[in-house]
């Protein structure tokens, strides 16, 4: 089987394990804002990484699939920007940040920054969603 009969697999694994990474955050975010205990518990974070390590390395495989460069190809360049911006504020929600509103500020942004990638992503746009036209 060659690179191109992979593709389509390879692309809907690639957007199945963005929809898990994005949920369980979402849903680790809100479990911090609720002062629960299972959000920093071992098996969730373990399930966290794998998720995205799994998800990292299926950007990879497509992006030398596809032959992408994201120094030439500007939206994929904005959208591994935007991925270093959306893990250190997910890291400021679920763990750095020392108040409960600064955490709820950061987790909101996240999400905001994680909506933005996915735009950037669906319309190989460097403002994504955010084109006005």
């Amino acid at each position: 089987m060659n690179g191109a009969a992979w593709y389509p697999l390879l692309k809907s694994l690639h957007v199945a394990l963005v929809t898990l990474s994005g949920a369980l955050f979402a849903l680790r975010g809100a479990g911090v804002l609720a002062c629960a205990r299972w959000p920093m518990d071992k098996g969730v974070r373990t399930a966290s990484v794998v998720i995205d390590t799994l998800l990292l390395l299926s950007g990879i495989t497509l992006l030398t699939m596809l032959h992408l460069d994201p120094l030439r190809d500007a939206w994929l360049g904005v959208k591994l920007l935007l991925l270093l911006l959306y893990i250190a504020l997910g890291s400021m929600a679920l763990k750095r940040a020392r108040t409960p509103a600064l955490r709820a500020v950061f987790l909101l942004t996240a999400i905001v920054v994680f909506a933005t990638m996915v735009g950037v992503a669906l319309t190989h746009d460097p403002l994504g969603f955010w084109r006005l036209s």
